[in-house]
């Protein structure tokens, strides 16, 4: 402002002097406007949600990205990893034994549930007895599990827990960091908690607590006020669910949502409207496509391969993601940010012959028809669908697109017998600690979608789980990769960034940090200006 001021002055000095007052009145604007930037108590923060309703609302079995979500700002972690250190959250310190086959970890002072209650060492040790009942099936259970060797989970006192391994596991502090505690004076006696009506109104340790929810339309939080880390500046928070992201988008502009989640293809239009500032950051998400082994077609290597080759992959990605500001083609099932990913696998370089030989050796039937299922209100996986069934049609392979809403998407993923698609795209963030990934590979894993079995492969990852040696734990890890490079079993295609749309009178999303899947670590931190 000053020397735009001084260059008034040698124009004219009647100007230089009007310019006087004009920087007074910029001086009292930008006063009053760093002013109205500043935090402020209160206010409310509504988010736009596009990815269905939310499934159970429990940190033992959220998967979705909705339930996921909302679920981080009902529940607090024991720690978490920012930039590959340690942030501790419900927790305050976790030491290992010189051995390394035990783990104490410390809770911090007077924790408390959102209904008032202490939060103790009981309420660890019982989460983690829960998750590890084979009759409760939560995923994470094979996480924590040797062998048939179970970790033990002992309370010391009531701030104290010791995690007892059956062996040692190179893999262990960056699988504690998944577990969120469930509080057990609210589950206690309960048989079957995925589908306990305690999930209905979650009692948490979170920034903000369950209010109400109505199917199809919101789930509404409010602030807990002795939030472990400090009273959140926002009164509530309410996630608005939209049908489609068309509708999600339009409600953007009009002030009926705050913040959101936005496809590539939107952001430009967005950003013209001048209403929203943008947070993007590498998601370590991929965007994948499986191959249902379910269906006995796709039990042939030759016929995913062929339609590995088949496919362009840097025009596949560019296609979905509108520029490479957005995503990445993807080398591997491990993303950039996992331990021991590589490059070093078959990378099935587009070749239209090779996939054809290839498709006439799996003995695959002329004119085989494949169906490939998607979620119908995601804008990327209906662009990608779009150009597979145009690059499979190339090589005489006719597809049959197949939009679901994503919770039945997840419901029929989830059927361990699925047979109703051949071909599912989808993501998935899985963290730095690569043993957490085996939930989607191992062969009688819940979440493993293509349904692939293979004893090798599954010792594999047993041994990677272990290992402490860091180039021996590289290699097995190396040789994961390649087995599912070579196998074709997950098609990998894009390693993903996130762009979020924040309304501008909202502040305080960087101090919140962006995290993938729940957009951001802790919401206490966002305020309204």
């Amino acid at each position: 402002m000053r020397k735009l001021l001084l260059s008034a002055v040698v124009v004219s000095l009647a100007l230089g002097l009007a310019g006087c007052d004009d920087a007074k009145n910029k001086e009292t604007n930008t006063a009053a406007a760093s002013k109205s930037d500043a935090p402020k108590e209160g206010g409310s923060l509504i988010i736009g949600i596009t990815s269905g309703d939310p499934l159970a609302v429990n940190p033992l079995y959220a998967s979705d990205r909705t339930t996921l979500t909302i679920m981080q700002a009902l529940y607090a972690p024991l720690y978490s990893f920012n930039n590959g250190k340690i942030e501790w959250g419900l927790a305050e310190s976790l030491t290992p034994s010189a051995d390394n086959l035990s783990y104490t970890l410390t809770l911090k002072p007077n924790l408390k549930w959102q209904d008032g209650q202490p939060l103790t060492a009981d309420d660890v040790v019982f989460t983690f007895n829960k998750l590890l009942d084979a009759k409760q099936h939560s995923f994470f259970r094979s996480m924590f599990t040797w062998g048939d060797k179970p970790v033990q989970v002992s309370k010391v006192d009531d701030r104290t827990v010791k995690f007892t391994l059956p062996q040692v596991s190179a893999a262990f502090t960056g699988t504690l960091v998944q577990i969120y505690p469930i509080p057990q004076h609210v589950f206690a006696g309960e048989g079957d908690l995925e589908k306990s009506s305690k999930n209905d109104a979650p009692v948490g340790s979170g920034p903000f607590k369950f209010k109400e929810y109505r199917a199809g339309q919101y789930y509404a939080l409010t602030r807990f006020d002795d939030y472990w880390n400090g009273k959140a500046k926002l009164d509530s928070v309410t996630y608005r669910f939209a049908k489609d992201s068309n509708a999600a988008n339009l409600a953007l502009q009009n002030g009926e949502i705050n913040l959101k989640m936005v496809d590539p293809q939107d952001v430009n239009r967005l950003k013209n409207t001048g209403k929203f500032d943008f947070v993007v950051y590498p998601e370590g998400r991929l965007a994948y496509m499986t191959f249902n082994q379910n269906v006995p077609v796709m039990k042939s290597k030759e016929l995913r391969q062929a339609i590995a080759y088949a496919i362009n992959k840097d025009e596949l990605t560019q296609t979905a993601f509108t520029s490479l500001d957005y995503a990445k083609p993807a080398t591997s099932f491990l993303t950039p940010d996992t331990l021991y990913k590589t490059d070093d696998v078959e990378q099935y370089k587009f070749d239209v012959q090779k996939a054809k030989e290839l498709l006439k050796a799996s003995g695959a039937p002329d004119n085989l028809k494949l169906r490939l299922a998607y979620v119908n209100t995601n804008k990327t996986q209906e662009s990608m669908a779009l150009y597979i069934q145009q690059a499979l049609k190339g090589i005489g392979v006719n597809v049959e697109l197949m939009p679901l809403d994503s919770n039945a998407m997840s419901q029929r993923s989830l059927d361990m017998n699925n047979t109703a698609w051949e071909l599912n795209l989808g993501g998935y963030i899985m963290g730095s600690e690569p043993d957490g990934y085996k939930s989607l590979f191992m062969s009688n894993e819940a979440y493993n979608y293509a349904h692939y079995k293979n004893p090798q492969f599954d010792a594999l990852w047993d041994k990677g789980a272990v290992e402490t040696d860091a180039a021996k734990r590289a290699d097995i890890y190396k040789q994961i990769q390649q087995t599912v490079a070579n196998d074709m079993t997950y098609y990998p295609i894009a390693y993903t960034n996130a762009t979020v749309a924040v309304d501008k009178r909202f502040g305080g999303t960087q101090e919140a940090e962006p995290k993938p899947v729940y957009l951001f670590q802790d919401l206490s931190k966002i305020y309204q200006k």
